[in-house]
Parts: C-alpha cells; structure tokens; sequence
C-alpha cells in the first residue's frame, strides 16, 4: 500500500492556493463522479426489478439490500483510515475499475444465459465493498479542491449531483430494459466508470499527509477517528439518532419495486417516474440549500430528515389508483432528504480537521451502513404479516418521530453552531 500513499506525498505540505486553478480541477472530477454514480444508480435499478421481475420475492430482493450494504458498513472504517493515510484519489480511481470490472462479468453472466441470482447478490456485495473506500476519500477531497468560502455551495451541488444522477439513471434503467437485454444495459456501467476515473488520472487532490516517521498505526489512527468524534459535543448523539433513523426507514428504499408492483400494479416505467422525479426534486433541494447556506444545521438536519421519513409514510397512505399523489409525496421525500442531508455534510466537513474526515466519515457511513441491513433483516419478515404497503407507513412514521426526539437533546441544539476553525483553500 506504500505506493497509495507515495503517488500524492509530494502534496502533503499545504493545500493548493486560490491562484490555482482549482474550478477545472473540481468540476472535471465532480462531472466524472456524477458520471460514475448514473452508472451506479442504473445497475442498481436494473438488478433490482430483475430480481423483482423474476422471483417476486421480498426475502429475495431483502438480501440484495444487505448484500449492497453489509460489505460497506463492515469495512468503512477501514476506509476511512485508508482515506486519511493514503492517495484519495488512487483509492477512488481503484474502487471503480473494480466496480467496472464486477460489472463485466455480469454482463458475461447474462448474455450467455449463465446468470444466477447468487451472482447478483455477490457483485452487489463486492462494488459495496468498493464504496466503503471510496465514499470517504470522495467525501474528504471536496474540503481540499475548493476555496472555503465556495464550501457550501461545492457540498450543495455535490448533493444536487448526486440526485441528478437518480432522475436520469431510473428513466435510463427502464428504457434499457425495455431496449436491449439486461447484459447491455450494464454496459452502461462500465462506460461511465471510465468516465469517472478519467480526470482522476489528470488531476491531483491536494491531500495533509503526517510524515511517514510520525505515522501510527491503522488501528490506532481509526481511534483517533474515534477520539474525534467522542471529543466534539453532541457528536455521538447525532450519530446514533441517525443511525436509529436509518434503522427503521431504509426497508423502504429497498422494497420500493415491490410496492410500486403490489400496491400499484406497476411496472419498471412507473418506478423509474418515481425515482426520476424524486432525483429531481433532490436536485432543486441541493441547488436551494447551496444558495441559502443554512446557518443552524442541525435544525435543517432534524427537520428535514423528519420531513422526509413523514412524506415516505404518506406515499404508501396513497389509494392504489392514485399514483400520482404517491409520486407527489415521494418527490417531497426527496427535498427533505437534501434539506438535512447538505448541511450535515457540511456541518461535518467544518468541524473535523480534513486529516481526520476520511475517518469521520468512514465512522458515520459504518454505523449507517450497517443499521441498514439490520433494518432490513428485522422489519421484512413483517412484511409476511402486515404486508409492503404498512411497512412503509410503518417504517416512515417511526423514522420522523426519531428525527423529532433530537430537539429534545441540547448538546443536538449546540451542535455545529461555532463551527468553521478548519479551512481548505483559503
């Protein structure tokens, strides 16, 4: 792994200056990035109403949830010790050709009539794998490729990205399906994963190295991730709500295809309008909240995830000939979501040192990582009993009145509010 940390070392001294010329740097990655992701979000689509279509079983489509996720919780925080020890941009540039590469061989699998449903679950498991490595590393360089002052607006538009990529990747995931065989269609994947590692390979990420000599070792430098998040008040806290939160409202990502199915009579047509306007509505909520730059964070944060998992309840409330009004509340689902999701991020990036972010981050993606599956693993089998539809309704109101309980903390209410002593570009 010396190599990692060798390709970048040069750069340890100090961030770039306001003089370079940091927008090209920033945009070619993020455009790359968002690329990646679309290809990300469409193979997510499409494995996910194939096993949908083929079984019609929710204990089918409840692994493929774990298996995407599992692998990323159980070795995030080794990511994020890798991110804040190693090149972050080497780490990324790998996680994608190894995604690309998962992918060729589904494709193989598919186009000759060799595929099984184990296969799926397993490169599920291992691109999970992958973004537990490079999510910190993503996360982390943000604070290094842009002046402080543009922090804000870089993490509103990075979220706005992200939501983007949903609006194009579902109606692209159904219009695949319905064009070509569903090997092609993954294709798409592999394309996109060179488009990210593209201006990775033409550009640097300024990155804080410790000296080689003063470098501790991994386990120890996950403690001190540890120590960071113990040391600032209200931390743990934040933390654990929102691990809860997630807990009891990812079942209801996960079995979307199967509600859209059952409570709707839909088909891959309806998910991708769901999914695509909901990406739309994220992007509008990143682009607001990257121009308003919200003073109180936490206040956004606690609302807006209540807002959130409130409008997830209402969607499954909705009659079943009534799926307009379901999409409606869906797409408000997704504006909250942004509303709380933009400024934690910032929140975090303004709080920790950026030599300690990979780890703090890498700590809050394992905690919700892994509440993730275990949500899954303990609400699905209701689904037999109560059915998908009151999962959701469930799930939904148990994750807004969690988000509630937060103001009822006031180490919560303090967080966040003297924040901003580490900078990246000044």
């Amino acid at each position: 792994m010396s190599s990692l940390y060798l390709m970048d070392a040069h750069q340890h001294s100090a961030p770039p200056e306001n003089g370079d010329k940091w927008r090209l740097r920033f945009w070619s990655i993020f455009i790359g990035q968002g690329l990646s992701l679309c290809g990300s979000a469409l193979t997510q689509f499409v494995l996910l109403w194939w096993i949908t279509d083929t079984t019609g079983n929710v204990s089918d489509l409840a692994i493929a949830g774990v298996a995407a996720m599992l692998p990323q919780a159980l070795l995030s925080p080794l990511g994020g010790v890798f991110s804040d020890r190693y090149s972050r941009r080497v780490l990324m540039i790998l996680a994608d050709v190894i995604s690309a590469l998962c992918m060729v061989v589904l494709i193989i699998l598919f186009l000759t009539a060799h595929i099984a449903l184990w296969h799926a679950w397993v490169m599920m498991a291992i691109r999970s794998a992958m973004q537990a490595f490079q999510m910190p590393a993503a996360a982390a360089s943000i604070y290094m490729l842009v002046p402080r002052q543009f922090l804000p607006r870089a993490t509103g538009f990075e979220h706005a990205l992200q939501s983007l990529t949903v609006v194009t990747a579902a109606p692209l995931g159904a219009m695949a399906i319905g064009a070509m065989p569903i090997g092609w269609a993954l294709a798409i994947d592999v394309c996109t994963a060179i488009c990210g590692v593209l201006p990775l390979l033409c550009f640097r990420i300024p990155q804080i190295f410790t000296p080689n000599q003063s470098r501790p070792g991994i386990l120890v430098e996950f403690k001190e991730g540890l120590s960071a998040v113990r040391n600032t008040p209200g931390l743990v806290a934040l933390f654990i709500l929102l691990a809860t939160t997630v807990l009891v409202i990812m079942p209801a990502f996960t079995l979307l295809p199967m509600l859209v199915k059952q409570h709707f009579s839909g088909s891959p047509t309806q998910v991708a309008w769901m999914e695509g306007l909901s990406g739309i509505g994220m992007v509008i909520g990143g682009v607001a909240v990257g121009a308003m730059v919200p003073q109180r964070p936490i206040l956004w944060i606690l609302v807006g995830f209540a807002c959130s998992c409130f409008s997830i309840a209402l969607t499954a409330l909705v009659p079943g000939n009534l799926f307009g009004v379901a999409v409606a509340w869906w797409v408000m689902s997704g504006v909250f979501f942004i509303f709380g999701d933009v400024p934690l991020t910032t929140m975090l990036q303004t709080l920790v040192p950026n030599q300690l972010q990979g780890r703090v981050f890498s700590i809050l993606n394992a905690i919700m990582s892994l509440s993730a599956p275990v949500g899954l693993l303990v609400i699905t089998p209701l689904s037999e009993t109560l059915g998908v539809r009151w999962i959701f309704i469930l799930s939904g109101c148990l994750g807004g009145f969690i988000s509630i309980i937060g103001f009822l903390f006031p180490s919560l209410q303090r967080l966040g509010q003297s924040n901003g002593k580490h900078s990246g570009i000044d």
